[in-house]
């Protein structure tokens, strides 16, 4: 269907990439009107406000959605989504126009940072439809989680929780919020269960993905397809100081799953519980989430987005 027949409605993250969302609008609404978009929008005015502006838009009928902004954007969009029951998740189909920090999981997808071309993949209508990550807290009356690219406890959260400050820096804020936590994080004895398998120790951070890019271009999983119905788990054991500091290149080039203190999986479930009385960090999509024990579960070929034609 022609992108003129159908009604969309486009949230807007002004504080995407250090404000250019909002310094862009107007040529992206120029763009989005020359190409033969009907649309309202919404610009994001708190934490979290896009998942109350997607659920509104589809309460209205409205099942086209259009992203404008990083990865946290996305993933509220995502979580607005998927915390809804009025349609079936699958009808509602997400583009993505990114201007973000990170922007790792259009990388993925092939989906270009040129607002024009991000715009013509919308257009051509091509969709795709990847699997979600459910993540429910354990002994916790919080809502269920849910994500799009990549989660993690441990290591991952921390620097997360350090990256808020110094998104100013770009892509760059990861690998100098990585820095800045090496002396600060202690490692964390938890048990994972993965296959019926328990496995006990101290670990740096276990990784769940969907997708191959995290943390402004980190590799930190072996082989995650968003297609497939399985999660991608890494395991990073007791690392020390050094050994991160040596293998920080091995973090963006994928290498760092090669480690003798690395383990690895495959599986459409696990659950993470942790002894520490500082309960480490969970991060989604690059959000900070909570604390605590949980439990992940996979959801296969839920989340319709715009997609390049040759996407499974």
């Amino acid at each position: 269907m022609e992108a003129a027949l159908k009604t969309w409605f486009v949230i807007v993250n002004p504080t995407s990439g250090n404000g250019t969302s909002k310094r862009k609008w107007t040529k992206i609404k120029h763009c989005l009107e020359l190409s033969g978009f009907y649309f309202e929008y919404a610009f994001t005015q708190y934490s979290k406000h896009s998942i109350k502006l997607v659920q509104n838009a589809i309460n209205n009928n409205i099942k086209n959605i259009i992203c404008i902004g990083g990865d946290g954007t996305l993933h509220n969009i995502v979580n607005g989504i998927f915390s809804q029951s009025f349609v079936s998740t699958s009808e509602i189909n997400v583009g993505v126009i990114p201007i973000g920090t990170g922007n790792d999981w259009v990388k993925t997808h092939g989906i270009p940072k040129d607002i024009k071309k991000a715009i013509q993949i919308i257009k051509n209508g091509h969709t795709a439809c990847q699997d979600i990550g459910r993540i429910e807290f354990l002994n916790s009356s919080k809502t269920a989680i849910y994500f799009n690219n990549l989660a993690g406890i441990g290591f991952d959260g921390f620097v997360v929780s350090k990256v808020k400050k110094i998104k100013f820096l770009g892509a760059f804020a990861y690998l100098c919020g990585a820095i800045i936590s090496l002396s600060m994080f202690k490692n964390f004895e938890s048990k994972t269960i993965i296959n019926s398998k328990e496995i006990r120790g101290k670990n740096l951070m276990t990784l769940i993905g969907l997708c191959k890019y995290s943390g402004g271009g980190m590799q930190l999983t072996n082989t995650p397809n968003p297609f497939d119905g399985l999660l991608d788990i890494t395991i990073a054991e007791d690392l020390n100081e050094v050994e991160i500091i040596k293998n920080l290149p091995e973090l963006f080039n994928g290498k760092i799953t090669n480690h003798k203190k690395v383990k690895l999986f495959k599986t459409g479930f696990l659950s993470v519980e942790t002894y520490e009385k500082d309960k480490p960090f969970i991060q989604a999509d690059g959000e900070l989430i909570g604390t605590g024990d949980f439990k992940i579960t996979i959801i296969p070929k839920v989340f319709s987005f715009y997609s390049m034609q040759n996407m499974v």
